[in-house]
């Protein structure tokens, strides 16, 4: 059984492997704070204690006040001290997801994008209801005179074209607060990949070089083909354009279609793509968000996606993207309700791209994480 581990946590969540994940792999480095673990990120082998619903009621029957207090707060991700004592990146984290717990949380960054900037989000495929709300987004997207931008879908759908997504951005309430690029209106960009082994170019929306600095907003969630999706996907899959969507889930083989690619050399393909983009603008110009609420298995590019059916968990923020994902997954794994997206997750290998990402280099799997609230 594969499980994730967080200090504090009183309830292990562990799922069956599935999608050719190794269930003798394992992860096992403690990030610390001091002279206290502040989070596992990664894989242990121990045995399910979590149980179903009603194990976990009974379980609670019993507890006092301030054991449920902190059960609560470990399951939410309120784990870590204010400052971060080691060179892994920082993740912060609040569980407040309003207008003002987005604007805290990214301001605990410390950097603010120059420029003419970029705001990468989905705006959701029609008949979706789970993409990131505008009223949640407009105020921090609007002091930073941001432009959402956007490109077209591969699939086919209501965003394949620019019209038709336009359209779409605009019943979704994107336009009301902010201009929205579709950034390969124009075609595409090709930029090179340094990092890999699949790809050595990449093909992003041609207006992606009108910009100076990028916010990755992104709503994460569950992927049909990723396992699930956040700032890796956002800024590969949705900084590629159309052929260049197809470009990387075929790693390489194909601008025109994105059937009949490995799973694996797709998923190394996403983490390979971000890295080009993250060259192209330069690290000190990108921040990345991500907002855990309406946790579908689903993407916000499904129209007609399965309902969520776990609790919403908070707004994470860092300036690392694959310590930003894996702290969202590790938070999904922590969770006591969970398994739906868990099993979404490794019946796709999704960790792939994130095990891929930190082996070549675009970021760290081992972070803090660090509470806003307190």
């Amino acid at each position: 059984m594969r499980t994730r581990m967080f200090f504090g946590l009183s309830v292990m969540m562990a799922a069956a492997v599935l999608g050719g994940c190794s269930a003798a792999s394992s992860r096992a480095e403690t990030v610390e704070h001091g002279s206290s673990p502040v989070i596992q990120a990664g894989q242990a082998d121990q045995e399910n204690t979590g149980g179903g619903p009603d194990a976990r009621q009974d379980a609670s029957a019993g507890e006092t006040e301030a054991e449920r207090e902190t059960d609560a707060q470990a399951s939410a991700g309120a784990l870590a001290s204010e400052t971060p004592a080691s060179p892994a990146p920082a993740v912060y984290m609040t569980t407040d997801i309003s207008p003002a717990g987005l604007k805290k949380v990214y301001e605990a960054l410390g950097r603010t994008p120059q420029g003419r900037v970029a705001v990468k989000l989905s705006t959701g495929e029609a008949g979706n209801n789970h993409y990131l709300s505008p009223d949640l987004i407009k105020e921090l997207v609007q002091s930073m005179d941001g432009t959402i931008v956007e490109c077209n879908t591969a699939y086919g759908g209501s965003r394949a074209s620019t019209a038709m997504h336009r359209q779409v951005a605009e019943d979704h309430g994107f336009t009301a607060i902010a201009q929205v690029d579709i950034m390969d209106e124009n075609g595409s960009l090709s930029i090179p990949v340094t990092k890999g082994r699949n790809l050595n170019e990449n093909f992003v929306g041609a207006n992606l070089q009108n910009y100076d600095s990028i916010l990755v907003l992104s709503h994460f969630k569950g992927h049909a083909m990723g396992g699930f999706g956040g700032a890796i996907k956002n800024i590969s899959i949705g900084i590629g354009s159309s052929e260049g969507k197809n470009w990387i889930h075929t790693a390489g083989a194909s601008k025109t279609s994105f059937m009949g690619g490995d799973q694996d050399r797709f998923l190394e393909s996403m983490a390979e793509a971000a890295g080009a983009v993250i060259d192209y603008m330069g690290e000190e110009n990108m921040v990345y968000v991500s907002v855990m609420n309406h946790l579908s298995v689903d993407c916000d590019c499904d129209g007609n996606p399965a309902a969520p059916d776990m609790h919403d968990i908070g707004i994470l923020a860092s300036l690392d993207p694959v310590a930003l994902d894996q702290a969202c997954v590790d938070l999904v794994y922590a969770a006591p309700d969970g398994a739906s997206l868990i099993q979404r997750i490794e019946s796709r290998n999704g960790i792939h791209t994130l095990d891929y990402a930190a082996e070549i280099g675009i970021g760290s799997q081992s972070y803090h994480l660090v509470s806003v609230d307190n």
